[in-house]
């Protein structure tokens, strides 16, 4: 059986489990990191050197990074679901969003840190109000491709949609003044109908 470590509160954590909740696979789930620790101890390095979540060990096989995670639970346990795209354009097409998602990420982090993570009386205000720009001109990108298209990894939802999708929870429920994206908007309302998301991804931001 699959085995996942990591928190369920992690963005790079729900990356995984919605992917496995989406193909409907059973695995273990082991709490790691923060709070759980385990993620600096012996065995745990011995699979994952960095020390860091999610960690998959499925048989022999050890993998991090989670978008790596993610194509690999696809490619082995999902070719007759809608998360395997027709051909290697399609999904190619569509795996370019989870790997520009890590260019989204670092400026959100830095607003996620600070206005959840951080007391109010120590927030760096500077850090949130350039992260947010930053965070509304890359959404402006994104908005763009929904416009012409009705999910991140084309006609249908896909592994394209999974890396933003997670990342997109916490823009829309963090207190925070949004710019309006029309098309991020209805492809973030079409997310929160998805079960397995619902699941995995829509947690309190902690």
């Amino acid at each position: 059986m699959v085995t996942i470590w990591g928190r369920t509160n992690s963005t790079n954590v729900k990356k995984v489990l919605w992917c496995a909740a989406e193909l409907a696979l059973p695995f273990e789930h082991i709490l790691a990191g923060g709070q759980f620790g385990r993620n600096k101890e012996a065995d745990y390095l011995a699979m994952n050197p960095n020390g860091l979540i999610p960690c998959l060990q499925d048989g022999d096989l050890v993998l991090w990074e989670s978008n790596t995670i993610v194509r690999y639970l696809v490619a082995r346990y999902g070719k007759d679901s809608p998360l395997h795209l027709p051909n290697a354009a399609a999904q190619a097409s569509a795996e370019k969003w989870m790997d520009w998602s890590q260019t989204l990420a670092i400026p959100f982090i830095s607003v996620f840190i600070n206005l959840v993570r951080t007391a109010p009386e120590q927030r760096d205000e500077q850090a949130v109000e350039k992260g947010m720009a930053e965070c509304e001109r890359l959404l402006t990108i994104v908005d763009g491709a929904l416009a012409r298209q009705p999910w991140l990894s084309g006609a249908s939802f896909g592994v394209g949609d999974i890396p933003l999708g997670c990342l997109a929870y916490g823009w829309f429920n963090m207190a925070i003044d949004r710019a309006p994206h029309p098309h991020l908007t209805r492809w973030y309302q079409q997310l929160t109908q998805r079960p397995a998301y619902r699941e995995t991804v829509m947690l309190p931001l902690t």
